[in-house]
């Protein structure tokens, strides 16, 4: 497996690509090419494109949750298509992938609609749709874990506004991951982790029934967090031991450098290559 960073907060030295607090990665298993994750805007497609990726021939795009950082790409998503069609590009369309609240609209008082702009109903007049609460297997060894049981009480407290109807705040239960089971391990593929990097972790032991964590990549929802959750963070990863960690997004610089104390911290910023046997 191969993963390409298409988009995140940050870009790697002297490579000349854009970046934006959002997520992007283009990851290939063999024959099956997918996105997880869209980002806040156009710019996987500019990226995509310096990059000499094709991305109008994906399997899937997997969608991690709602929120803007992730989905809000799904516009120029649908134009780009829609504009390769109308020049009669060859093109396959994605089969997209997510929890069935993925679509549910997320407001907050502050500033408004946060989830995401296209609706359930609007995407599936462009791609078709398998939202399921239950992991789906994407290819032989690559898994779209579906809803992440919150065991772990250190974390999963954050909520983040109010979904459409609910007068409860929003605890961002549609929040999902991939894993890869990797010759000498699982590798962890997450959004934002809003259900807990260690929640996320323990699930895809589970589904995968290997304990063994070799990578884990994406955002860990790690951003100011209370002692009780980085300790405990901590604690969790000191028993598991991953071989590499490779934090970023929603990762903030405290939080690395606490982590790098049990765990390999790596760079990542947008042009960054990992691969996986």
């Amino acid at each position: 497996m191969k993963i390409t960073v298409l988009v995140d907060n940050n870009t790697l030295i002297d490579r000349y690509f854009f970046a934006e607090p959002g997520l992007s990665l283009f990851i290939e298993d063999g024959d099956v090419r997918l996105l997880f994750d869209v980002g806040y805007s156009d710019i996987f497609l500019i990226n995509a494109r310096k990059m000499n990726i094709n991305l109008l021939d994906l399997d899937y795009v997997a969608l991690s949750h709602g929120h803007l950082d992730h989905t809000w790409g799904l516009d120029p998503l649908i134009r780009y298509y829609t504009e390769a069609a109308i020049e009669n590009q060859v093109l396959r369309r994605p089969l997209i992938i997510g929890h069935p609240e993925i679509f549910v609209s997320v407001m907050k008082d502050r500033f408004g609609e946060f989830g995401s702009l296209i609706s359930e109903e609007k995407l599936s007049k462009n791609f078709k749709l398998s939202l399921s609460c239950e992991p789906q297997k994407l290819s032989e060894r690559l898994i779209y874990l579906g809803e992440i049981p919150r065991l772990n009480e250190f974390e999963s407290n954050l909520t983040f506004g109010r979904k459409q109807g609910s007068t409860e705040p929003d605890t961002v239960p549609e929040d999902s991951a991939l894993v890869y089971q990797s010759e000498k391990g699982l590798v962890i593929i997450t959004g934002c982790s809003h259900a807990g990097i260690c929640n996320i972790i323990d699930y895809a032991i589970k589904v995968c029934e290997d304990d063994r964590i070799f990578d884990i990549v994406g955002g860990l929802h790690l951003q100011n967090p209370s002692k009780k959750q980085l300790q405990g963070t901590v604690d969790f990863l000191k028993e598991y031991k991953p071989l590499h960690l490779h934090a970023c997004h929603c990762t903030d610089l405290h939080s690395k450098i606490v982590l790098s104390q049990v765990v390999p911290v790596e760079e990542v910023g947008v042009g960054l290559t990992l691969s996986y046997v």
